[in-house]
């Protein structure tokens, strides 16, 4: 049996993932956060949620500081925090002044001492018209870009009105913000609907390229320039139909989306210059909502159909996706909301994970507590995750307790599980952990199989059986009531066996 723990205790390197290190960094009223990590010291973490809330962290996002952020150009939710190449972190944010008018202008605010304190700030876009739904981004040089909606009149029903994507950049840190430039060729309307154009997170080139997709009433599609800003495509390119449109409903949410995400692995791997399209949208059914990735290898003339990034086959939904690329090895991070597990409107959070270029995802869990939303309550439009050198730092917002909360979980890259047929199919999960009432083991079987669940003490003695049965082809969901158990207080570990072979193996604590 020393040999049998052995080969488990060394498994759990590889096979474990930190879920249980989930920190609640804001509970109360807060939607819709950033998170971002130096680009020079990993320890320092930064954060922010609507309306005017921001966090930094200097231990690597275990403990968190909250403050509030001002600005005399008003601060009004939409949040996007980056850093330039240096450590100096750009906060950029939409605008309600007390000598202006609402959503008039887009607001960037500058922290030299990693997130704990921040200027008045700068903007973009004053021209009596609404700003929305800005995203930045930063190039190797410094140069901050920005791309955001405009709205004639947010909410208009009128025919005339319109909403572009436009464009600014800044050249001297932040100090001072280009004319805007609108770059899209067909307008939207005013609706906020999906006929809107919305959707706009720029991404930089290896060599200072400028790349942004929106979606809107010709689909998702894509823009491009090649000289910092100045000059941009006559005809935007068609990425993909987006079936159902990009505003779509969630049972339980009061709206959802599914805009894309842009982004471009700058990394010296395999897949350096290519560049990435994540959104979500109901294609496969109204009751179905997924994941997907689109890419182009040639500086997005063309596009690959798209791909989904969920790897069940569950038919349940899976929305408000964002995506980040680990520019140290290409390597794609997602983060997104879940319900595969459940018939209600029960709601996980996962992260996926590819390692060859969007061809293959592996999904993990990462929330330690699920919950159901209430309809009643604002749940947010996005999430975001940050990635550094294998620093993986997920957030997004539940409502857990019936409040709003912002949540992270620190995950190390090499505790992500490794993709693999075994990975993929099968998955042991305790929450929280230490446990209280109950776990849950989900895995997949491609014919008939001798299944075997049980539990051994770190002597390696088993002390439950909880499962052995011939099981057909499928995916079943095993949950185990560990407070019938009567386990003393102590170390455990949970086996799943597949015809003999252990599939997973993880430790925990009752």
């Amino acid at each position: 049996m020393l040999m049998k723990l052995n080969y488990f205790l060394a498994t759990f390197a590889t096979m474990l993932f930190s879920a249980q290190q989930n920190v609640v960094i804001h509970s109360g009223t807060p939607t819709e956060p950033t998170i971002a990590v130096h680009p020079n010291n990993p320890n320092i973490v930064v954060a922010a949620a609507n309306i005017n809330n921001y966090y930094y962290s200097t231990n690597g996002g275990l403990n968190w500081t909250r403050k509030t952020l001002s600005s005399t150009f008003g601060v009004w939710g939409d949040p996007v925090m980056v850093f330039d190449n240096t450590g100096n972190l750009f906060f950029g944010h939409l605008s309600n002044p007390s000598s202006g008018s609402w959503l008039d202008r887009i607001v960037v605010q500058k922290s030299a001492d990693g997130g704990v304190s921040y200027n008045n700030g700068s903007f973009a876009g004053l021209n009596g018209k609404q700003h929305d739904k800005q995203w930045l981004a930063v190039d190797s040089n410094n140069n901050l870009y920005m791309t955001w909606t405009q709205f004639d009149s947010y909410g208009s029903t009128n025919p005339n009105d319109k909403t572009a994507i436009l464009f600014s950049k800044s050249v001297d840190g932040g100090n001072s913000w280009s004319n805007a430039l609108k770059i899209n060729q067909i307008d939207g309307d005013c609706v906020d609907e999906d006929n809107t154009v919305e959707g706009a997170v720029p991404a930089i080139g290896p060599n200072n390229e400028i790349y942004v997709s929106w979606a809107g009433p010709a689909g998702l599609v894509f823009d491009r320039s090649f000289d910092g800003g100045n000059t941009w495509l006559t005809n935007d390119i068609k990425i993909a139909d987006i079936p159902g449109g990009w505003d779509f409903m969630i049972p339980g949410l009061d709206r959802s989306n599914g805009l894309p995400i842009t982004a471009c692995d700058i990394s010296n791997g395999p897949n350096r210059g290519t560049i990435y399209v994540n959104w979500s949208d109901q294609r496969n059914g109204t009751d179905n909502t997924d994941v997907f990735l689109s890419k182009s290898t040639d500086g997005g003339n063309t596009w690959t159909s798209p791909v989904k990034v969920n790897n069940d086959n569950s038919g349940k939904h899976q929305f408000l996706t964002w995506m980040t690329i680990d520019h140290t090895n290409g390597n794609l991070y997602f983060v997104f909301y879940d319900r595969r597990s459940y018939t209600d409107s029960r709601t996980d959070v996962y992260i996926a994970k590819s390692t060859d270029g969007g061809q293959s995802f592996v999904n993990m869990k990462v929330n330690q507590t699920t919950f159901t939303p209430n309809a009643g309550i604002f749940f947010g439009d996005y999430t975001n995750i940050a990635v550094r050198n294998g620093v993986v730092r997920p957030i997004w917002g539940d409502q857990v307790g019936g409040a709003s909360r912002i949540v992270t979980a620190n995950i190390n890259d090499n505790e992500i599980l490794q993709t693999s047929e075994d990975s993929s199919d099968h998955n042991i999960s305790f929450y929280p952990n230490p446990v209280v009432n109950e776990a849950y083991i989900s895995y997949k079987l491609h014919s008939l199989s001798q299944v075997e669940i049980n539990i051994y003490d770190m002597s390696g003695k088993m002390v439950h059986q909880i499962l052995k049965e011939k099981q057909t082809y499928g995916k079943y969901i095993q949950k185990i009531e560990v407070d019938l158990l009567k386990l003393k207080k102590g170390n455990y570990v949970c086996e799943l066996k597949v015809d003999g072979t252990t599939k997973k193996s993880v430790k925990f604590i009752k």
